[in-house]
Order: structure tokens, then sequence, then C-alpha cells
């Protein structure tokens, strides 16, 4: 159950993401800054769901320390993401943002769906 509520998390959270990116491209900035809001209620959905499932890889499990990697690269998602939205905010370049969001995502995505219990494995 709690595998569900994280995916459709993350999947909202993207979501989410993109509508705010288009919303600054477009110079709404007040529905943006709403549509970030929520983005930010639908990271701590995120984080609890995420937190909830490491915590099974803490009875003894040899994936520990992979599903922490996840757990940090996760993070490292949600950081990517307002990086890039606050830069985009700015005016400024957003290639930081978008790099952390990228590498974080590849690792979270490769973590998560080809290494630990859960995924396509």
């Amino acid at each position: 159950m709690n595998t569900h509520l994280h995916v459709t998390a993350w999947a909202l959270a993207f979501i989410l993401f993109i509508v705010a990116l288009v919303l600054h491209k477009q110079g709404k900035e007040k529905a943006a800054k709403i549509v970030q809001m929520i983005l930010r209620l639908d990271y701590l959905l995120i984080l609890y769901s995420g937190g909830d499932l490491i915590m099974n890889y803490f009875n003894g499990s040899p994936m520990l320390a992979e599903a922490i990697v996840k757990g940090i690269a996760g993070i490292g998602v949600i950081a990517g993401m307002e990086m890039t939205l606050g830069k985009i905010k700015d005016g400024d370049s957003a290639k930081v943002g978008w790099s952390v969001l990228i590498v974080a995502f590849i690792i979270t995505i490769a973590l998560g769906f080809f290494r630990l219990p859960g995924g396509f494995n």
C-alpha cells in the first residue's frame, strides 16, 4: 500500500512541477506560486511514504545501504526541483538545478525500480 502512495505522490509531484514550470514561463507568477505550494505539500507525502519504505530495510536487510542511497537521491530530486523552480522564477540560469534533478532522478529510478524489491526486478 505504501509503495502505491509513494509512486502516486511522485507522479503527482512531476505533474505539478511541469505545471509550475509552464506557469512561470507564461509569467503567471501567482498561479505558479500556488502550484508550487501544493507541490511542497506533496513533498511531505513523498518524504513520509519514502521514509516508511526505508524503515522496512532496518531489519538486517543486506540492501539497507542501497535503500539509504535511494532515499538520499530522492531528497536530491526534491532539491533539484526546488532549485530549478527558484532559479527560473528569479530569471537566472537553472543548469545546476536541472543537473541535480536529472542525476538524482536517474539514481532514484535505477535503485527503486531495478535494484530494490518492489520494483521491476
